[in-house]
């Protein structure tokens, strides 16, 4: 028997400013297939049939989103980014307590700048963490050799491959786990790169859900260009 997908609430950090694109703006409003990353990275949940909502976490002087075609969805909300992702993140689930979200609804964080998420990655990690304890990410095996550099730019080991993952997004934990590991980092003064590592601190272990290794981030200028291409080739 099939079970019924969660429902979920997603979150989109978007008030970084990409300074590696090197470009006019920030990079999640870059063009893509006619649409800026950011329609793109939202376009999978809010297609969603169990999407609940989506909270959006934009600086507050942003001058892009307004004139988004997705900034009038009734189902988008707008929070306060911060200086950092956690902040912003953080923002976006104390605007869901205060709208009524409970505790034990699921939050699925999604990277701004992370336009080529698969439906299929996403009902994935929907079935594979519904019951879950813990929650958890899509992640990707690492491919290629990995090396530890010294402090000299020079090889100091060769590291085992076999046992590390690159975290992708969405990541996916309860709404009041998640407020409490990063509020109670952010109190710590722990710098956390990702949600899972707010939840690794806290000490949990979140799973890792294999996904699709072309739901890439546009960090740099070459990435996008990638991105055309093979958006090209599917047209």
């Amino acid at each position: 028997m099939t079970h019924p997908l969660p429902a979920f609430w997603a979150v989109i950090p978007a008030a970084g400013v990409g300074a590696r694109m090197a470009a006019d703006r920030p990079k999640q409003y870059l063009m893509l297939g006619g649409q800026t990353l950011i329609e793109h990275s939202l376009d999978c949940f809010l297609d969603h049939p169990t999407l609940k909502g989506v909270v959006v976490s934009i600086a507050d002087d942003d001058p892009y989103w307004p004139g988004l075609r997705c900034a009038s969805d009734g189902r988008i909300r707008r929070a306060s980014g911060g200086a950092e992702r956690a902040d912003s993140v953080l923002n976006a689930l104390l605007l869901l307590h205060a709208q009524g979200a409970a505790d034990d609804d699921w939050v699925l964080v999604h990277d701004a700048a992370r336009p080529n998420l698969a439906r299929t990655d996403l009902d994935r990690l929907l079935v594979e963490l519904a019951d879950d304890p813990v929650g958890g990410l899509l992640a990707v095996p690492a491919r290629d050799t990995l090396k530890r550099a010294g402090a000299d730019g020079r090889v100091s080991a060769t590291i085992d491959r076999s046992t590390i993952w690159q975290a992708y997004t969405p990541q996916m934990f309860r709404l009041g786990l998640l407020h409490r590991a990063l509020a109670e980092c952010l109190v710590a003064d722990v710098a956390v790169t990702d949600e899972s590592s707010a939840i690794e601190w806290a000490g949990h272990a979140p799973r890792l859900i294999e996904g699709r290794s072309d739901n890439i981030k546009v960090t740099r200028p070459e990435d996008l260009e990638w991105l055309r291409q093979r958006w090209a080739g599917r047209r």
